[in-house]
């Protein structure tokens, strides 16, 4: 057998031994170790660096949970109910502690909220709802159909005195079962999903609380919601409301909002609210013209369905009863200037020409054409029109017109001896204030005296009288001649001079009041003279607005996501609560605005609503103005405020769960 072989070969160390290692310095140069330490470096930096470029390349920024935010705003807080908020403050802090069947995403389509969907039955007449489970109030309590039902019957309750009461008139609502509730109409109403964003009252916290002593109930300032953030504490100092704090709301039964609070701060007013901008105490707010504090704020500019428009009222001005008048004030204004003086804007401002509106129908929002006709700032064409009105200037400039009124009472029948009657009543009493009377008895017969009491009246006024007919002494018979030259000293003719004067009455706001005066000085080129009366807005609206009390109201107006325009213009709204403010009237208008409102046929919809636009026009109730964006301003910091178009300003929370302010990296 051959042998075995006995020799072995030592084992090699791939890596060098720590001693080796430390010898390994030793053997380099200082030249040869300093450039090994560099190389080293930019070794490790550069696989840093790779490392780094992996991570980002393969990861990506995300939205985080935390953080707070501070909201400056106008005004306290009196209702943080759905039922009563009446100011905008309220209707924010509802917007976030309130839920609602349905609500407003950010292109302003409505779409399911507490609603996991819907049907519509019977023409448009029935629509049913069916909510998502296991929604909670804040207080863990559980949300049905007895809540919706609640609170619809609440609001149409004329007890509690709700502002939403005549969106609910003629509605019936009755449970299917703990999750569905019915709405039944008298008629179709094709914006009725609109009413369904109203928010929800929880029945357990208001059932028992009279409706006497529901607006001074506490729950109005601490209130139980079902929305993506809950009340938390609120802060009081001289009886009066500094600020508020809500937070997001565990128990939310959608998408949970990123940030964990929201802070309300409370100021008198926008001079106040701008400087704590400036000092950055505060990271967002709204404000009635475009402004930019600094360089960490950002603006939004936002389409929201709201006009301005000077709103005709002919029942408090002779003048304004006339079309051609009214087309003339159209032609007048060059709402361009208006816009700019409003708004504090440039001349070559894109914002101008955005913000003009011709219509009601405003495109911007609802995507339709301009009308068929339109009144361009045309001066000439104005002061033609006001001249074919009658109205021509005078020595001071002023437009006015004389009127011919003929009196209340005019002689037309052949009197004499024997007659009698009323006729012969009222020319007793003329021929005794003409002196000629003595007796002055009357009686209604024309008898002897009366007779002798014409003659001496003839002959009072012989040239006119009798000598044209040859006579010299009187008649004493009631004739065609006789009857003129009564009728012309009995009775005053009542002519009347019309004066182009008008008061423009407002909301004491700046930028509006800024309107007004422009206004007053492009028809003062005219001659027309104008007042400017100011008032609060609950003044306004409590002894002008609802009584109609006014000739010319510079006023906005607010639409839905829906456009519905019978409350601002059918002749059925024009007493309050009607929002009709021109005392507008029109028979076709009324028959198309009331198909608008019944179709369900977006086309039929469309066709009618141009049509009204274009009758409305021809009429000139009003002066449209101009529709402004509704501007909101936060600081850089809050991500994902992405709105285009919103209803009102609170519907700016509709999206505020995709807001965030902190961030994290995850991977893709």
């Amino acid at each position: 057998m051959p042998s075995k072989n006995r020799f072995s070969f030592p084992k090699i160390k791939r890596w060098p031994a720590k001693f080796q290692w430390r010898q390994f310095f030793k053997i380099l140069t200082k030249k040869e170790r300093i450039s090994f330490f560099v190389f080293f470096v930019l070794f490790i930096i550069s696989f840093a660096f790779l490392l780094s470029g992996l991570y980002l390349k393969n990861t990506e920024i995300k939205p985080d949970f935390g953080g707070s935010h501070t909201e400056g705003v106008i005004g306290e807080p009196r209702f943080i109910n759905p039922i009563y908020a009446n100011s905008d403050v309220d209707r924010d802090l509802v917007q976030l502690i309130f839920s609602g069947l349905m609500k407003y995403d950010e292109n302003l389509q409505i779409v399911p909220d507490l609603a996991s969907g819907y049907e519509i039955e019977n023409r448009g007449k029935v629509y049913k709802f069916y909510l998502k489970e296991d929604i909670l109030w804040h207080d863990k309590t559980p949300l049905t159909a007895d809540d919706i039902i609640f609170t619809i019957r609440t609001i149409q309750n004329p007890d509690y005195k709700s502002l939403l009461r005549a969106n609910w008139v003629g509605v019936e609502v009755e449970k299917i079962n703990d999750l569905a509730v019915k709405f039944t109409l008298k008629k179709p109403y094709a914006a009725f999903l609109e009413n369904s964003t109203v928010k929800i009252l929880p029945k357990h916290i208001w059932q028992d609380i009279p409706a006497e002593d529901a607006p001074f109930e506490s729950y109005n300032l601490k209130p139980i919601g079902s929305g993506p953030y809950k009340f938390r504490k609120i802060k009081e100092e001289s009886q009066q409301i500094k600020s508020l704090i809500i937070e997001r709301n565990s128990l939310y039964f959608d998408k949970k909002p990123y940030i964990s609070e929201i802070k309300f701060s409370f100021f008198d007013n926008e001079k106040d609210l701008i400087e704590a901008a400036e000092r950055n105490r505060i990271k967002g707010l709204s404000v009635s013209y475009p402004i930019k504090p600094n360089d960490d704020w950002q603006k939004y500019s936002i389409s929201m369905p709201r006009y301005f428009a000077l709103f005709f009222n002919p029942d408090k001005s002779k003048s304004l009863d006339e079309k051609k008048v009214r087309i003339a004030l159209n032609h007048a204004i060059d709402k361009k200037e208006v816009i700019k003086k409003a708004l504090g804007l440039s001349d070559n401002s894109p914002e101008i020409e955005k913000a003009v509106i011709d219509s009601p129908i405003l495109p911007k929002v609802y995507g339709f054409d301009a009308p068929e006709e339109i009144y361009e700032f045309d001066i000439e064409k104005a002061k033609e029109l006001l001249d074919e009105a009658g109205f021509k200037e005078n020595e001071s400039g002023l437009r006015e017109k004389e009127i011919n009124k003929n009196p209340s009472f005019q002689f037309k029948s052949y009197l004499k001896k024997g007659s009698q009657g009323t006729e012969v009543q009222e020319l007793q009493r003329c021929l005794v204030n003409e002196d000629v009377y003595p007796e002055a008895e009357v009686s209604g017969y024309f008898g002897s005296k009366t007779e002798a009491a014409v003659i001496r009246f003839q002959e009072k006024y012989k040239e006119e009288i009798l000598e044209p007919w040859g006579f010299s002494k009187g008649t004493g018979i009631v004739s065609r001649t006789t009857r003129g030259k009564l009728n012309e000293v009995c009775f005053d003719s009542n002519d009347e001079v019309l004066t182009l004067k008008f008061s423009i009455i407002t909301v004491d706001q700046p930028q509006l009041i800024k309107v007004a005066e422009e206004i007053k000085r492009q028809w003062k080129v005219i001659g027309i003279e104008v007042e400017i009366k100011k008032f609060p807005i609950f003044q306004l609206e409590q002894d002008f607005i609802k009584p109609r009390e006014y000739e010319i109201l510079l006023f906005g107006e607010v639409l839905g996501a829906v456009p519905d325009p019978l409350p601002f213009w059918h002749s059925s709204q024009k007493k309050d609560p009607g929002l009709n403010l021109a005392d507008y009237g029109n028979k076709k208008a009324d028959e198309l605005l009331e198909a608008i409102r019944q179709s369900s046929d977006l086309q039929s919809q469309t066709d009618n609503l141009i049509a009204f636009q274009n009758i409305l026009i021809k009429d000139a109730p009003v002066v449209f103005l101009y529709c402004p964006d509704y501007t909101y301003l936060a600081l850089n910091e809050i991500q994902g405020i992405s709105m285009e178009k919103i209803t009102d300003p609170s519907k700016r929370f509709s999206q505020i769960e995709k807001w965030y302010i902190k961030t994290k990296r995850v991977w893709k």
